[in-house]
């Protein structure tokens, strides 16, 4: 069978069950083509064909109407269960027919998998959970252990770092703390004043700021302060020490980097933290003070009378115990993540982000718990 024009589509039947397409000349858009009907006259009348093969030696150029011609082809050698094969055609047509003709994924298929991700995930985040459980709990007997040898007098780190640690620590943090310290007392007495107003009560501002600095925000204040500044720096430190082997080169010449690195760090923000708080609270008192005696009309010696008489032992007591577990908590979150850094700067500012994170997580945790704990044994 031919077609007139320039390109030309030709059925050739070699065996009863095949039926071969020989293709020639130009097959552009811009041609005149050969009908699809041709062929599909064809198939219905000879109901046994069962395989479609082409011949394109004698094809010229070509471009997307033979590849539409193609592709209407085997949608209808589908509908009619005829087998297509692609051999005879050139290479290029085969890859963008074999494209253009992929099956998309099915939508059960989609949701399938996407489930398959979920439970993946799910199950990675256990595994690294369960990891990173297990080296904190190596951590803290790795510092447990470091305390025993300094409490035998075996540990091996220098005093002057010790020292500067403890500068760090406490001197150099007292602008901040003084500054927000400060800002948290006039704030509680700023928030108590307009209900105390009231009532005629605005004397009770020094009882609201008191307690609250002493049991409360003077600690975890504090310790949100020392998280954001001190707790990033010791993460930081050791992290930049691991990326320049420093931390390495300290193994290799026998000293221990929780000795040398961890303990004076830890040691050193545990004994600022309750010398902080006490600064803290009473920052925080004084500028509860300010507001008293600005704006309610009280005097500087009713202020603080006032908070002599309802202030006990037992309120900073209360605050400074809260302190100490915060300042092991900073320490341990700091040095935990800055031993756990990896290789890179990128690596560094991922455990330095991660240090103040979990720092005031569990601040806040820890606060809830004693706080808990401070009202059922009435303290």
């Amino acid at each position: 069978m031919g077609i007139n024009g320039q390109n030309r589509l030709t059925l050739l039947n070699p065996s009863s069950d095949n039926l071969v397409l020989k293709f020639a000349g130009d097959w552009k858009l811009k041609g005149h083509l050969p009908s699809i009907k041709d062929v599909e006259g064809r198939i219905k009348v000879d109901s046994n064909i069962k395989r479609l093969g082409f011949d394109t030696k004698e094809i010229g150029a070509w471009d997307s109407a033979l590849l539409i011609f193609l592709t209407k082809l085997n949608k209808l050698c589908l509908e009619k269960n005829i087998k297509v094969e692609l051999y005879g055609l050139p290479i290029g047509v085969v890859k963008l027919l074999k494209l253009a003709t992929a099956v998309p994924k099915r939508k059960d298929d989609s949701h399938g998998e996407s489930r398959k991700q979920f439970i993946t995930d799910i199950g990675l985040w256990i595994i690294e959970y369960f990891n990173a459980t297990l080296q904190t709990i190596n951590f803290i007997g790795e510092v447990f252990l470091a305390f025993v040898n300094l409490i035998l007098g075996k540990a091996r780190f220098r005093k002057t770092d010790f020292i500067t640690v403890i500068q760090e620590c406490g001197v150099q943090a007292l602008p901040i703390v003084t500054l927000i310290s400060l800002l948290m007392g006039m704030i509680l007495a700023f928030v108590g004043s307009i209900q105390l107003k009231m009532f005629g009560a605005e004397i009770f501002v020094a009882n609201l700021v008191g307690l609250g600095m002493a049991r409360e925000m003077g600690a975890m204040m504090t310790a949100i302060i020392m998280a954001g500044r001190t707790g990033a720096a010791f993460s930081a430190q050791l992290g930049s020490m691991h990326v320049n082997d420093e931390i390495d080169a300290l193994r290799t010449m026998g000293i221990s980097p929780m000795e040398a690195l961890v303990l004076p760090r830890m040691l050193a923000l545990t004994l600022m933290m309750p010398l902080l708080c006490i600064y803290a609270n009473f920052i925080g008192i004084i500028g509860g003070a300010i507001v008293a005696i600005t704006s309610l009309d009280i005097s500087l010696i009713q202020y603080f009378e006032q908070s002599r008489n309802n202030l006990g032992l037992i309120d900073f007591i209360a605050g400074l115990i809260k302190s100490v577990v915060f300042g092991v908590i900073v320490a341990t979150s700091g040095c935990l993540r800055g031993m756990q850094c990896g290789k890179s700067s990128t690596d560094v500012g991922n455990t330095t982000t991660s240090a103040v994170v979990t720092g005031i997580v569990y601040i806040v945790v820890s606060d809830a718990i004693l706080t808990m704990i401070y009202s059922i044994i009435g303290f």
